[in-house]
């Protein structure tokens, strides 16, 4: 059984694999002012939540984009499951070929998720993550990772709405009744959840145009749930994608170290 760990912005998710399958995905906050120890007992918590003893993980892999708790989380799995964590990182095996300006500088989180879903749904593919940022990337029919766009992510969007101006209340993330809204709450939300889904459906149109082919989407993160249902683009959920993705990429590293 393998504990695969992505620390992201504002969570951090959680899941055990085995033999390529999922067996739980769970979320809880990203904190930086955590010790070593609260990351040991919130992670042993989860594990007895799901009948999971820790001599039963015989294998650990982390992805991050929040430098500060890559040594922090790294030390408390050491303490609680008495192996050392794979990073992913410069040097890690992916299989996967990286057209970009400066491969080194790519998202971990964005490599884990493209390559989970080059295995699961094949080339050319177009990949959105929905989390604190909202970030696409694009799979091309080589199987080369060609690069993708950054934007602001539903929630960021969201607050600063109603961070900067005096009269918009925070609102919850649920689509309404009608595009065209008849009151300020209704209104926010066709703009924040249709809007986001509006643009998806945009990109994934022009992506399409410029790569001068079709590819299929799948889309992960918190936020997806709440907005992908709302695009006229076919557009596949998968929850465990980065997951998959970072099983796949343990399991070539220490198949090769084998």
């Amino acid at each position: 059984m393998i504990l695969a760990i992505d620390i992201g912005n504002t969570n951090i998710v959680i899941g055990c694999t085995h033999e390529e399958k999922v067996l739980f995905v769970e979320r809880v906050s990203t904190n930086i002012s955590k010790t070593e120890l609260e990351y040991v007992v919130e992670f042993k918590t989860l594990f007895d939540l799901y009948q999971i003893k820790t001599e039963e993980i015989t294998g650990c892999i982390i992805a991050s984009v929040v430098p500060p708790l890559v040594n922090i989380v790294r030390t408390a799995m050491t303490k609680l499951l008495h192996i050392t964590p794979l990073i992913v990182g410069p040097g890690v095996k992916t299989g996967m070929n990286i057209l970009m300006d400066h491969p080194a500088q790519v998202g971990s989180d964005l490599i884990v998720n493209a390559v989970a879903a080059l295995k699961y749904y094949g080339a050319p593919v177009i990949i959105i993550d929905m989390g604190t940022a909202t970030t696409i990337s694009v799979v091309d029919k080589n199987e080369n990772y060609i690069g993708g766009m950054i934007m602001p992510g539903v929630r960021i969007s969201l607050e600063t709405l109603v961070n900067r101006t005096s009269q918009l209340p925070r609102i919850s993330l649920e689509a309404p009744k009608k595009i065209i809204g008849k009151n300020t709450i209704d209104c926010m939300k066709s703009g924040i959840v249709m809007g986001q889904a509006a643009c998806m459906d945009g990109m994934i149109q022009r992506i399409r145009q410029e790569l001068g082919y079709d590819a299929c989407v799948v889309a992960t993160g918190g936020l997806a749930g709440s907005i992908i249902p709302h695009c006229k683009e076919k557009i596949v959920c998968d929850n465990e994608l980065t997951l998959k993705g970072l099983d796949i990429i343990y399991r070539k590293n220490t198949e090769a170290a084998d």
